[in-house]
C-alpha cells in the first residue's frame, strides 16, 4: 500500500496545465474541484507552465474562462523566468526574441532591452542574446534573424525545452525544443534552457513563498519536465497518465516519480 505522508505534508502544490488539468480547452474531471479544494485543506498552489507562448496575464483570463480559481499570484510561468533571468544574468543585454506578441510583451514588462517590434522585426546590427519560445506565431524571417545573430556571437536563451506541445484528438504542435533544434543545427549554438526541468523555477518559487523546496510538491504528466524539475530541486513529484506519459515510459526511465496517479482526480482523493 503507498505511504502518503510526505505528499500530505506538502503545504504548495505547483501543476503544470496541459495534459495535467486540461487539454485543449476539455478540462479533465475533478480537476477544477481538486483546485478549488486546495485552500480548504491548507494547500497552496501555482499553476506553474513551460508555455510562454502567452503571459501571466492571459493565463489568469483563460484560467478563469475555464471555470479554475486564479489569481495573480497563483501563475508562473518559463517566460516570467526568463525575463528574471535575463535581468540577473545579462542585465542592460541587447535581446533579440524570437517569439508571440505575449512573450514580447512579458519581456517589456521587466524592463528587458528588446531590439525587436512587437511582430519581430528588426535593425539592430549587434545582439547580445538571442530568445526563442514556443512561438506559434513563427514566420522564417524570425529564424533568419536568430541565425545570423547567433552565428555571431549572441548567447542563446530559451524558454522551455519541450518538443511538443499536447493537443486533442492525440495531436501536438512543435514546441520551443523543436524550433531551437532547427536553430542550433543551422548555428552550432546550444542554448540554456530556462523553464522545466531547470531547478531554478522551483527555488525562485520557494524564495517567494518562503515555503522550502522539500515541501514544495510539482504535479504534471512528462517526466523529463513536470517531475525532472522536482527531482532537480529536492521537491516531490507526482506524475498523473492523464498527457504524455504512460507506464511504459516510466518503467523504462532512470529516475522514477515519487507517485504515479491516473489524474488529478486521484490526488484530491490522496489528499482528503
Amino acid at each position: 500500500m503507498t505511504d502518503y505522508t510526505k505528499l500530505r505534508s506538502c503545504e504548495l502544490f505547483l501543476f503544470d496545465m496541459d495534459g495535467t488539468l486540461y487539454l485543449g480547452d476539455n478540462v479533465y474531471p475533478g480537476a477544477i474541484a481538486l483546485m478549488e479544494g486546495l485552500p480548504a485543506l491548507g494547500k497552496k498552489y501555482i499553476y506553474l507552465t513551460n508555455n510562454s507562448s502567452r503571459a501571466g496575464t492571459d493565463y489568469i483570463t483563460r484560467l478563469r474562462r475555464l471555470g479554475f480559481p486564479c489569481q495573480a499570484e497563483n501563475v508562473f510561468t518559463s517566460g516570467m523566468a526568463t525575463g528574471m533571468y535575463l535581468n540577473q544574468n545579462h542585465p542592460g543585454a541587447k535581446v533579440y526574441l524570437a517569439g508571440t506578441k505575449a512573450f514580447y510583451r512579458e519581456l517589456v514588462s521587466y524592463g528587458i532591452d528588446l531590439v525587436n517590434d512587437e511582430n519581430g522585426h528588426t535593425e539592430a546590427d549587434t545582439v547580445d542574446v538571442v530568445v526563442q519560445g514556443f512561438d506559434t506565431e513563427l514566420v522564417y524571417e524570425k529564424l533568419d534573424k536568430a541565425c545570423h545573430f547567433l552565428r555571431r556571437g549572441a548567447a542563446f536563451i530559451a524558454a522551455n525545452p519541450d518538443w511538443v506541445c499536447p493537443m486533442p484528438n492525440d495531436e501536438v504542435l512543435p514546441d520551443c525544443g523543436s524550433i531551437c533544434a532547427l536553430l542550433t543545427a543551422s548555428s552550432g549554438k546550444e542554448p540554456t534552457y530556462i523553464g522545466k526541468p531547470n531547478r531554478n523555477m522551483i527555488d525562485v518559487i520557494a524564495k517567494m513563498t518562503g515555503i522550502p523546496n522539500e515541501k514544495i510538491c510539482a504535479v504534471g504528466d512528462r517526466l523529463y519536465t513536470d517531475i525532472a524539475v522536482a527531482q532537480n530541486a529536492g521537491a516531490v513529484s507526482v506524475l498523473v497518465l492523464s498527457g504524455e506519459t504512460d507506464m511504459d515510459m516510466v518503467e523504462k526511465a532512470e529516475r522514477k516519480p515519487d507517485y504515479i496517479l491516473p489524474s488529478v482526480n486521484e490526488l484530491h482523493e490522496v489528499l482528503r
